[in-house]
């Protein structure tokens, strides 16, 4: 084992960022270790990942899925825990150096807030930790100095290009989106939009729930959430634009006009990897553009009447306070009734808005708060889909 290798521990190893990780880890040359692995129920994936990457933990949240797992092929050294505290003790050992935060959903930002506690550099995947939590995990990441360091493809578009210049010389920054695959369809079309068509992603390869959120542009209202507290940005300071090509990854825009982009193929290994040699770069296995072919760098603005969720990120942004909780915890549920036939595409966005509009608002809230705001939006999608 190389003994000055950077320790790293995957919660939610299983889902597509954290398969990609482990990708990144192996191709490192030992500079990098899995040295803890966690996912929820997908049990048998997980210990396929340990004996591959021989970690020094595992943990299984769902208590159910562990005991219904056969363990006696589970690597020796190998030490299996259970439960979600297990998941948190885990990410705060002292042996720990970037805990990379990959669980979908507002289930993340525990394991997130966990690392932060520890003082460990965070590798975030995970938007959701800080749509939900926002002020609450940048307070807390300044009073431990811990890192927040974005995975999220656009995010770490940002990250990279605010590298040159200084911070008060940034004007705005622009996330690229796909568009999805209904970004040139009419609301009638929009109308008619099934589970399969949703899914059916032309550039990035996720899981459901993200997919469904790149369709409606969901994805991308969340984001916009994200950078607001991730950089210290004003809502004005945030714009948007179409990329069907996925090869610009977001720009920043500086006071003199020059505007930095962040260009790759539309592969997680590059963001994940940069994430995790910060402040270093090496060769790695992310996927290269070929400069001997001719490239389509198309970019045209929203069309804020057909996908209203950008405007409703934007407004989440500037009301701060329970407004992220309640249109995370609205939509996750929402996303959840489309794909289960109870709720039509182009409802989606509207249950969500309706929502936000009468959840109880608390301006300076506690983490309680966010998670009960989280809580109550959900069950307020359930009531409305039944």
């Amino acid at each position: 084992m190389n003994h000055c290798a950077k320790n790293i521990v995957v919660l939610g190893s299983t889902g597509s960022i954290g398969r990609s990780t482990l990708e990144v880890i192996a191709a490192s040359g030992g500079s990098l270790r899995a040295y803890g692995l966690t996912a929820h129920r997908n049990t048998q994936q997980l210990l396929e990942q340990a004996q591959a990457a021989h970690p020094q933990k595992i943990v299984v949240t769902d208590p159910m899925a562990a005991s219904n797992q056969d363990w006696s092929a589970l690597p020796p050294g190998v030490e299996l825990a259970v439960g979600h505290d297990a998941a948190a003790r885990l990410a705060g050992e002292s042996t720990v150096d970037t805990v990379v935060s990959a669980i979908v959903g507002s289930a993340g930002l525990r394991g997130t807030w966990a690392a932060l506690e520890a003082g460990k550099t965070v590798a975030l995947a995970n938007k959701e930790s800080l749509v939900v939590g926002g002020p609450l995990v940048m307070d807390l990441a300044r009073r431990k100095r811990a890192n927040i360091l974005p995975v999220d493809s656009e995010h770490g578009a940002v990250f990279q290009a605010m590298q040159a210049g200084r911070r008060e010389e940034v004007r705005r920054v622009v996330l690229t989106a796909s568009g999805g695959p209904f970004r040139t369809f009419s609301l009638e079309q929009l109308a008619q939009v099934t589970v399969a068509d949703a899914l059916a992603h032309p550039t990035w390869a996720m899981g459901p729930k993200i997919t469904i959120d790149s369709a409606t542009l969901m994805n991308k209202a969340l984001e916009i959430i994200e950078a607001r507290w991730l950089f210290d940005l004003s809502p004005d300071q945030i714009a948007v634009m179409i990329h069907p090509q996925s090869i610009i990854h977001s720009m920043v825009e500086y006071q003199d006009g020059s505007v930095i982009a962040q260009l790759s193929p539309p592969d997680m290994k590059l963001p994940i990897q940069y994430a995790l040699t910060w402040p270093n770069r090496c060769e790695g296995v992310a996927a290269k553009l070929d400069w001997a072919r001719a490239m389509d760098l198309r970019l045209e603005p929203p069309d804020f009447e057909r996908f209203d969720a950008l405007r409703l990120g934007l407004e989440v942004a500037a009301a701060g306070g329970t407004a992220g909780a309640a249109i995370n915890g609205a939509n996750e549920a929402a996303v959840a009734a489309f794909l289960d036939h109870r709720l039509g595409f182009r409802d989606i966005v509207p249950v969500c808005r309706g929502v936000l509009q009468i959840h109880p608002f608390h301006s300076n809230p506690t983490l309680e708060q966010v998670l009960e705001t989280d809580r109550w939006a959900r069950q307020e999608v359930l009531r409305c889909c039944t």
